[in-house]
């Protein structure tokens, strides 16, 4: 009879437990949705005036869908180009600290790695104005030497080596510890008996990863690449000391182009009134921008996840 009541009474504080818990976790989910709805209508009421006001008032005179597009398009293409470099070396990376190399290598590349993440971004910033830059320009006079019919390196080179490829680059820096990680942590978690099979059935180590780990980890690496994508977009203080802004241009090795994300840090502190309204509309641009690659990720993995290997 006893052990019936106690039964009865775990039993009924386990409910208990469980409501609390699922109370508290639709609380939380329900707090980021309320935090994000409030910080779109406020970037949205504050931006208002610069969608209203007078084309010649705004900066450069010509309205402000004017003035923001050279910006979306240097904010797309250095978070581009930082995927473009760190993608491939973050994944090649995180398989050989997964599959390849023994363990007392493994560790302490593993742990460099996360070191990296740990960096502020100013430090980023001040070694690519410093150290990078001026190591690049002769890199630069060569590219647009020899590859300037290209439209991406004619033009004169810059000599200071403040470029939107410089840029990305130090971003590609900055979001290559997430890619490596995330990739990491998913390749070791691939079932083992999937890797034993392949290798059983004759394969070699590249097939092997090639046949499981990669399909398993895919939707994973996506998620990866979107994460970083969505740092390198929102990158300011690196990506504010290493480009000398200037007009939108197609040259990577040219000074000139700007980012939202820049733009916003180096004039928001002396900014009043419609300035001010005007960069926070920049803010609100760069939140859609930043929603909308986070929806196409989501979509993306949710499709290819039955496909993940993981069944």
């Amino acid at each position: 009879m006893s052990t019936t009541v106690t039964a009865r009474k775990t039993a009924s504080g386990g409910r208990a437990g469980d409501s609390i818990f699922s109370g508290l976790s639709l609380g939380a989910g329900v707090l980021i949705l309320a935090v994000l709805a409030a910080v779109a209508l406020f970037l949205f009421l504050q931006a208002l005036p610069t969608f209203q006001a007078p084309a010649e008032d705004v900066s450069g005179g010509a309205g402000f869908w004017s003035y923001i597009w050279p910006m979306v398009i240097g904010t797309v293409v250095a978070a581009v180009i930082a995927l473009v470099i760190a993608t491939p070396i973050g994944v090649l990376v995180a398989l050989y600290i997964s599959h390849y190399a023994p363990a007392r290598i493994a560790k302490p590349v593993g742990y460099v790695i996360d070191l990296l993440a740990a960096i502020p971004s100013v430090i980023y910033g001040a070694w690519g104005t410093t150290v990078l830059a001026s190591s690049m320009v002769p890199f630069y006079a060569w590219l647009s030497g020899n590859l300037g019919f290209i439209p991406f390196f004619a033009g004169p080179p810059s000599q200071t080596g403040k470029t939107m490829l410089t840029a990305g680059v130090v971003l590609a820096i900055m979001i290559l510890p997430i890619i490596t990680a995330m990739s990491r942590e998913l390749f070791v978690q691939t079932p083992k008996l999937h890797e034993e099979a392949a290798l059983a059935l004759g394969a070699t180590r590249w097939e092997m990863i090639r046949m499981t780990v990669l399909p398993f980890a895919r939707p994973g690496i996506v998620s990866a690449v979107m994460l970083a994508l969505g740092r390198a977009l929102g990158e300011t203080m690196a990506v504010a000391l290493v480009l000398s802004s200037g007009p939108l241009t197609t040259s990577l090795v040219q000074s000139g182009n700007q980012t939202i994300a820049a733009e916003i840090a180096l004039n928001f502190p002396e900014a009043y009134g419609l300035r001010l309204s005007e960069l926070i509309a920049a803010g609100l641009i760069l939140f859609v921008i930043t929603l909308v690659v986070n929806m196409i990720a989501r979509a993306i993995v949710a499709r290819y996840k039955e496909f993940s290997g993981a069944n």
